[in-house]
């Protein structure tokens, strides 16, 4: 397993994590490569990793070296040649790995089982748009609008859009990054592409080097006990949203949706720029951040959740959260979302961006209790992949 961090740090290191440990329960050796990380909690057995990136901090001569490690890394190639001479893989699965490691961790697996004639096979789970957009996110931070004018390698769109963190500088590195692998070729040399969605399938075949060889899964996740929780922390009803407050989240337009419906009580969950708007919400409380059972018990007491994101998402965790305990989502009509909410089935879909159509659908679920309930019972049925079930899948399916 492949991946930049080896720390609990978000979606893709929760998904090696829980993937890795169901292919160890199946009876398969699992190893880790990444940057060395004081939290970092799985490994390999010659303790090579490379050393950590910190791109916030660092001293000022490691800020200037760093331009040049995000594109092409030899102490990855270096790091990760001693742990294929010692454990011999068959396969090396890649997840989050530009900038931090580079694709130079490629170029030595081909090597390394070209010089040992060994059968290796390459597979990348994609997280996001990373080899397509190098913001990877399809999202332009300077105007919040979505775009997809670097699809077809024409990188050079970063740069004049600014398109990584606002940053010329940054822009210009994450456009040479993508140009020199790009025209290296080394992408050609992953066997299949794990990707999250049917969504992001459909984005990452507009590349004829991926098209054939990507695969739609959606996450899996920890099952919850579908059952409703009586003993309620929150007495009075409430539409919960849990989650990053950022615009590309959707969260500007949810608070709009909540100024034009003052009878409605709203839970905010989460951190990010826009807590002091929502702690000027009336009808609006900001708990912070909550995980494990307290967030757990936050959204199966919710009426229903609320997932308003303005970018193309691809396989979101906090939809899937809802729905296995049996909460109904209100979602936006982007990305991968309508993948997983079915309209009026188990929840309901509006029109990514418009506040006065969510605002209109909140006020229609709120009021009919009934179709909440019929969205509950659709939902008993439904039924997602645990990482168990994804780890048979994906070798029973995939595995050739």
């Amino acid at each position: 397993m492949v991946n930049k961090f080896l720390h609990p740090n978000g979606g893709s290191e929760t998904y090696i994590f829980k993937l890795g440990e169901a292919l160890v329960k199946m009876g398969h050796e699992v190893q880790y490569f990444g940057m060395e990380h004081e939290g970092r909690c799985v490994g390999n057995a010659v303790n090579a990793y490379t050393s950590d990136m910190d791109f916030h901090g660092g001293s000022k001569l490691s800020k200037l070296t760093y331009p040049i490690k995000t594109i092409y890394s030899t102490e990855a190639r270096k790091k990760i040649r001693l742990v294929l001479d010692d454990f011999k893989p068959d396969v090396v699965h890649l997840n989050n790995f530009n900038y931090q490691l580079t694709p130079s961790v490629i170029l030595e697996v081909v090597k390394w089982r070209k010089e040992n004639s060994k059968e290796c096979k390459i597979i990348f789970t994609a997280h996001d748009y990373q080899l397509l957009c190098p913001n990877h996110m399809f999202n332009n931070p300077q105007t919040h609008e979505n775009c997809e004018k670097c699809v077809g390698g024409h990188f050079s769109n970063c740069i004049k859009g600014r398109c990584i963190h606002g940053s010329a500088v940054k822009s210009v590195v994450g456009a040479m990054e993508a140009y020199f692998w790009k025209y290296k070729g080394t992408y050609k040399y992953i066997d299949k592409i794990i990707c999250c969605s049917e969504f992001m399938k459909i984005k990452m075949d507009t590349n004829p080097v991926f098209a054939g060889k990507t695969v739609a899964m959606h996450n899996f996740i920890t099952h919850a006990e579908k059952t409703v929780v009586t003993d309620k922390v929150i007495e009075d009803r409430y539409v919960l949203y849990f989650g990053r407050f950022s615009m590309e989240k959707g969260i500007k337009t949810l608070i709009k949706a909540c100024e034009d419906l003052s009878d409605i009580n709203f839970i905010f969950a989460g951190s990010g720029e826009y807590a002091d708007d929502i702690e000027k919400l009336p009808n609006g409380r900001n708990l912070g951040f909550k995980t494990g059972e307290e967030l757990d018990e936050l959204i199966r007491n919710a009426e229903f959740t609320v997932y308003p994101s303005e970018w193309y998402e691809n396989c979101p965790f906090s939809v899937m959260e809802s729905q296995e305990r049996l909460v109904p989502v209100v979602g936006a009509n982007i990305g991968g979302i309508p993948e997983l909410v079915e309209d009026e089935k188990t929840g309901k879909l509006f029109t990514s961006g418009n506040a006065k159509e969510l605002a209109d659908v909140i006020r229609k679920l709120w009021e009919t209790p009934e179709e909440l309930n019929k969205y509950r019972e659709n939902l008993r049925k439904l039924k997602r992949l645990d990482a168990d079930e994804y780890a048979l899948k994906m070798i029973d399916k995939y595995g050739e």
